[in-house]
């Protein structure tokens, strides 16, 4: 592992108070990194034989930033698909992919993948029929922003072995159709290649580490990634239910080191996807989602029940496994919470987008963490609106959560929004776009929290991780200004260096 001695640089202080007040000037100090640990902080640090240095020139110092929830393969993929992400409507839609049909030649799969449609506030829900319009010549398989339903065109149905159906493809049947769209030819040489780079503007943007929920065996293709000289960034990567027997046949635990990635990757928690999503309508609700015509149940549905949900928890817990639970609804937040109290499992909810006031004593007692994505809030303000008029206050609820003394990771759950922690940060400070009003500004938080949310625990001391990346300007600078300054300013951070396991990985 390399060493690295950086000057001159300003640790910014994470578990200060946040006050009004005038912050107490923060002097340069030096951070020597030794075998990818921080091995000493203070002032005049000795030189050493054979270690280079680093003059940060006054430049602000955090720990590596993380994202707790990726899924990486995915990410990589989108530069490949069309992006739909603004159609407005099936026939929007239909156009976008009309016009990227015209001007660029078939993927060498020979299908048309996009990705990125929203359907929660369309008029008109996606039909097989109207994909069969546009065209039947090719399979066309669009994806949507949510990640939980395909829209495909007939010829896509009969390839991939999609359930009849007449409208989209959604949770379960859908994941099982996803995977086969990831075995089609060249699919895996198109996503590792989306990987690399995504994995190099991940580094420009300081991240250091991801959790990787990807499906299938992540671990396999980390080791890979590794051995084909993969940008350097740490990984978490996590199973799902159909490789958990196999996992626990190995003794392979949560914080094991996966063998030949020079020791940055580690084996993370057991996904279990309990219910859907707001965009797709499935997310488990107490109660029922206003506009709910056409849906089999208006409450959504959860994906397990609470029976087989603790089944899949407990055995996990018993072989040393976190388990991370996928939860958008409060229903499906209540079971959870349930279950991690009857089994002691230790790990975390994804998403909690929707949690009632009344669950937050169960939670705050267990060791269980929420992991947030507040980007989503971006994308789904009008999907809340409309679908959850009543709850909206209880929506990405991440003040009542830090009140509570739960902890919270902050990710970004890529590709369904952008592999960018300041992007997530700037949301969760000022809940809404940083030209407009903050939406329930009264569960936002303040920037030096969501900075401390997205450093996975460390802290700049003596035997944290050797992973640091330098600021040119202060990021609580702007911490007594208006929420939409403030996120306007985590958004316009310039990372001149990112250093993993005490390897410089950007800047100069």
């Amino acid at each position: 592992m390399p060493d690295l001695l950086l000057r001159h640089v300003r640790v910014v202080p994470l578990d200060g108070a946040d006050s009004d007040a005038p912050a107490r000037p923060v002097e340069p100090t030096d951070v020597l990194l030794l075998d990818g640990s921080v091995a000493e902080v203070g002032r005049g640090i000795a030189a050493r034989d054979g270690i280079p240095e680093v003059d940060g020139a006054g430049r602000w110092a955090l720990p590596g930033l993380w994202d707790h929830h990726v899924h990486v393969a995915q990410w990589g993929l989108t530069r490949s698909r069309i992006d739909t992400s603004a159609a407005t409507g099936v026939e929007h839609a239909l156009q976008i992919v009309r016009d990227a049909m015209d001007r660029e030649p078939l993927p060498r799969s020979g299908v048309v993948v996009g990705y990125g449609h929203r359907t929660a506030t369309w008029a008109e829900q996606p039909s097989v029929a109207a994909l069969d319009a546009l065209t039947t010549a090719v399979p066309v398989v669009l994806i949507s922003g949510d990640a939980h339903h395909g829209w495909l065109n007939s010829p896509a149905l009969r390839l991939l072995d999609a359930p009849a159906t007449t409208a989209v493809v959604e949770e379960w049947d859908w994941f099982g159709v996803y995977d086969r769209l990831a075995e089609l030819p060249g699919a895996r040489e198109v996503a590792e290649d989306g990987v690399a780079v995504a994995l190099r503007e991940a580094q420009t943007r300081g991240v250091v580490g991801v959790t990787d929920l990807e499906f299938g065996r992540p671990w396999e293709q980390w080791r890979q990634r590794k051995l084909d000289g993969m940008p350097l960034v740490r990984a978490r990567v996590g199973v799902y239910p159909e490789g958990l027997d196999d996992l626990v046949a190995t003794g392979l635990r949560t914080g094991d080191l996966v063998t030949g990635t020079r020791g940055l990757v580690r084996l993370g928690p057991l996904k279990v996807i309990s219910d859907g999503s707001l965009n797709t309508r499935t997310a488990w609700c107490c109660e029922p989602f206003h506009h709910a015509e056409g849906m089999a149940d208006p409450h959504g549905a959860p994906n397990i029940d609470a029976a087989g949900l603790a089944d899949l928890v407990g055995r996990a817990h018993a072989a040393g496994l976190e388990c991370a639970v996928h939860a958008i609804g409060d229903a499906a937040v209540r079971q959870a919470l349930e279950v991690f109290a009857s089994t002691g499992a230790v790990g975390g909810i994804e998403h909690a987008q929707l949690v009632a006031e009344s669950d937050l004593e169960l939670w705050s007692r267990l060791p269980v963490r929420a992991s947030v994505q507040p980007a989503h809030l971006l994308d789904d303000v009008v999907a809340m609106e409309r679908l959850w008029p009543d709850r909206t206050g209880r929506t990405f609820p991440l003040r009542s959560l830090l009140d509570r003394g739960i902890e919270v990771a902050l990710g970004s759950d890529a590709p369904v929004s952008p592999l960018d922690p300041w992007l997530a940060m700037a949301a969760a400070v000022h809940r809404g776009p940083v030209d407009g009003e903050s939406w329930h500004a009264e569960q936002a938080v303040t920037v030096r929290e969501a900075l401390a949310c997205s450093v996975d625990g460390q802290r700049l001391r003596p035997g944290a991780r050797g992973d640091v990346i330098l600021l040119d300007d202060d990021p609580l600078g702007a911490a007594d200004r208006p929420t939409g300054e403030q996120a306007a300013a985590l958004l316009r951070t310039v990372i001149s260096a990112t250093v993993v396991d005490g390897e410089l990985v950007h800047g100069a």
